[in-house]
């Protein structure tokens, strides 16, 4: 069974703060890491993101313009240090450029090119004193890897993936990028390019090409295929091709011919299972990941757990609110009851506007097929 730091890769508004909170009980084995990547994302001098690239003040404000994918890494080491296992919750899209750009691996975990045939290490996201702009960088990339992060250094991860239907996470990331709710957040527009499924799609297909998760699933059903041979697994959806950098996939599997057979399971959660059946789903995540399972992590009522979770929560305000001031994960009451496309509608322009709506029906609709791609091989109890 894999020691590694597990790492929970997901999109935003898919229940992962919730599903966090499980995992942050175990103060004795487990270290929580939230969402650290963004800092780098969003704030360094490596980041991708141009959501802050006109905002200076508040990019200095975060507390983060330090911060490179390096520091985050080192992070981690230092976390690890204490002599408890990782478990690191984070969106696939921190490690990616946006829209899909060509992706080069970080200057301060990679080497800048110094013409030709010459590189240069780089430290902290500067050559020679000078801070690197912003992507694209002046660095190579590595041959199918879709992130910015060196296949050795995934490498060094457990991968987990968490997912929800875009028809539930859409309007509600809608809803923190927009009046009143942005005050509290910072995010002053809503950018479809954060939704997430597809680099997260992009991230499992480049993990499984390269052995590094499956062929197996976790809590398989029999009547499934194995997730090796990159074909539909009986649950009705039929993916498209993916793409990775440029390298086309067939049925999401990248064809470069590596295909170890010695990967961890692969654990796909969907949020919708979980919040029916919370001890069910994270007693199998814990069975995949080796984290002994007790009924008692889908509590937290001390006091020294609500301070944790306001420390590690901090960082962005009005995304958490919810879990924060949750005391315990339990089954809903009801399943999820489905909406028709019009009620769906009509919803979403009675709180949205009809200009809310329509993006936010666009959005879904972009995300829904790298969602069902995901759904195919999620854990089934």
């Amino acid at each position: 069974m894999s020691n590694k730091p597990i790492f929970v890769a997901t999109h935003p508004r898919a229940c992962s703060t919730a599903f966090e909170r499980v995992f942050m009980t175990q103060h004795d084995t487990l270290k929580c890491v939230h969402e650290p990547f963004g800092d780098a994302f969003y704030y360094g001098s490596e980041r991708l993101s141009s959501r802050y690239e006109d905002n200076l003040a508040g990019r200095e404000d975060s507390g983060f313009t330090q911060s490179t994918y390096r520091t985050i890494l080192d992070r981690f080491q230092r976390e690890a240090s204490e002599g408890k296992r990782l478990l690191i919750k984070d969106m696939a899209y921190y490690l990616f450029p946006p829209e899909a750009a060509p992706a080069s691996i970080a200057p301060s975990v990679g080497r800048v090119k110094r013409g030709v045939g010459t590189t240069e290490a780089v430290v902290n996201g500067t050559t020679n004193g000078t801070p690197k702009a912003p992507y694209p960088y002046d660095t190579d990339a590595e041959p199918n890897n879709p992130t910015v992060i060196p296949r050795d250094t995934l490498g060094n991860f457990h991968f987990t993936f968490l997912i929800r239907h875009p028809r539930s996470s859409i309007p509600s990331y809608y809803r923190c990028c927009v009046p009143p709710l942005d005050e509290v957040t910072g995010f002053y527009d809503f950018m479809p390019s954060e939704a997430g499924y597809d680099e997260l799609r992009r991230l499992f297909d480049y993990l499984r090409s390269i052995g590094q998760v499956g062929p197996e699933i976790a809590e398989e059903n029999p009547n499934r295929r194995s997730a090796s041979n990159g074909v539909d697994l009986s649950n009705g959806v039929h993916s498209s091709n993916a793409v990775t950098n440029g390298i086309h996939a067939s049925n999401g599997v990248l064809s470069n011919g590596d295909h170890s057979s010695n990967g961890v399971e692969v654990c796909v959660i969907d949020a919708d299972d979980l919040l029916d059946n919370p001890a069910g789903i994270v007693e199998a995540f814990c069975k995949s990941t080796g984290i002994d399972f007790t009924p008692d992590m889908l509590e937290w009522s001390t006091e020294a757990d609500q301070q944790q979770a306001e420390e590690a929560f901090s960082k962005w305000p009005g995304f958490h609110d919810d879990a924060m001031n949750s005391c315990d994960l339990k089954p809903r009451q009801h399943k999820k009851k489905f909406k028709s496309v019009e009620d769906e509608d009509t919803e979403w322009i009675e709180k949205y506007g009809e200009k809310g709506a329509k993006i936010i029906r666009q959005t879904v609709d972009a995300n829904i097929a790298d969602y069902e791609y995901l759904k195919q091989f999620a854990i089934n109890v």
